[in-house]
C-alpha cells in the first residue's frame, strides 16, 4: 500500500475533529480491501471476527497472532485502521505497554484498550485504579513511538452486566485524563445514555457500536456521537448467512439462496493488482 502509517493517522485524527463517521469491521484481508473498495474512510478490527475465522471464541487469541492479523490487514488497506486490542492482552500497565508498542509497530492508525478482567477473576471489570493506570502505560507507550496513534479508552460495563450510566462516565472520564482520546461504551442501547455520555465527555469523542439495525448515522450523530463502528456484526452476518445455506443444500434443498443472499460482487476488480 502506498499510504504511509503516519499519513495514516493523520487522516484518522482527522476525522475524530468534528462530524461523525462510520468504522466498518473486516475480520480479514479479503473483507477489509472490500470496505475499502466500497468508499469507507476508515476500518477497525474486531477481535470476534478475527477469532471466528481462526476456529475460536472471542478472547481466544495470542498477542502474536492479533498482531500479525493487524499487519495483514495495514498491508491491505490505503485507509487508517483501528485495532480492537481487547485488554492489551496484559494486565500489569507494564506488559499493556509492552503490546501496544507491537501493534503500533504493526501499522495501526489507533487502538482500544478495555477493562474488562481475565475470566475467572472475582471482578468482572480491572479494578477502577489500575484500569486507569493501564490507560496511562498505554498513552505513554503511543508517545514513546512517536507516531500519534489514537488511542481508545473502553469501559465494558454494560457488555459484563453493570448497566450503570454513572459508574460508566466516571471510569470513561477517569480514562479521558490518562490520556484517551476516544472513549467507547459498547452495549449502550437507548438514546438516553448515548447522549449522557457523549454531553459528559464532550469535546473528546465517543464510539458507539451498532445496537438497533435501525440506528442511521444522522440519528447516532445527532445524539452526539461521533464514530461508529459494527464490531463483530458484519462478520457474524456472514458466517451465519453461509451456514444457514450449508444446513438447507445438507437437508436436501437447493443453493437457490445462494445468489440471493449474497448476490455476486466484482472481487477482480477489488482484488486486481
Amino acid at each position: 500500500m502506498s499510504t504511509s502509517q503516519s499519513e495514516k493517522i493523520a487522516a484518522f485524527r482527522k476525522l475524530h475533529e468534528s462530524g461523525c463517521f462510520l468504522l466498518p469491521n473486516p475480520w480479514d484481508a479479503g473483507s477489509a480491501r472490500y470496505l475499502q473498495a466500497l468508499g469507507f474512510k476508515a476500518l477497525a478490527s474486531t477481535s470476534a471476527g478475527f477469532a471466528w475465522t481462526m476456529g475460536r471464541n472471542d478472547y481466544g487469541l495470542k498477542v502474536d497472532e492479533v498482531v500479525d492479523h493487524l499487519s495483514a490487514l495495514c498491508r491491505v488497506s490505503d485507509i487508517p485502521l483501528n485495532a480492537d486490542f481487547e485488554g492489551g492482552f496484559a494486565v500489569e500497565p507494564e506488559g499493556v505497554a509492552v503490546n501496544v508498542k507491537k501493534a503500533v509497530a504493526a501499522g495501526v492508525a489507533g487502538l482500544s484498550i478495555e477493562d474488562r478482567a481475565e475470566a475467572g477473576a472475582a471482578e468482572p471489570l480491572f479494578d477502577f485504579a489500575l484500569s486507569v493506570e493501564r490507560i496511562r502505560a498505554a498513552r505513554m507507550a503511543i508517545a514513546q513511538t512517536g507516531t500519534g496513534a489514537v488511542l481508545t479508552a473502553r469501559c465494558e460495563s454494560y457488555l459484563v452486566g453493570m448497566s450503570d450510566l454513572k459508574l460508566t462516565i466516571e471510569r470513561l472520564a477517569a480514562y479521558a485524563e490518562a490520556g484517551a482520546d476516544c472513549l467507547y461504551a459498547p452495549g449502550l442501547r437507548t438514546d438516553a445514555d448515548i447522549r449522557a455520555v457523549c454531553e459528559a465527555l464532550a469535546p473528546l469523542p465517543v464510539n458507539v457500536v451498532v445496537i438497533d439495525p435501525g440506528w442511521t448515522a444522522a440519528h447516532l450523530a445527532g445524539l452526539g456521537v461521533r464514530r461508529i463502528s459494527v464490531g463483530g456484526g458484519f462478520a457474524r452476518a456472514a458466517y451465519g448467512a453461509s451456514m444457514q445455506i450449508a444446513k438447507g443444500w445438507l437437508e436436501g434443498g437447493s443453493l437457490d439462496r445462494l445468489t440471493v443472499t449474497a448476490p455476486p460482487i466484482p472481487m477482480g476488480q477489488v482484488f486486481a493488482g
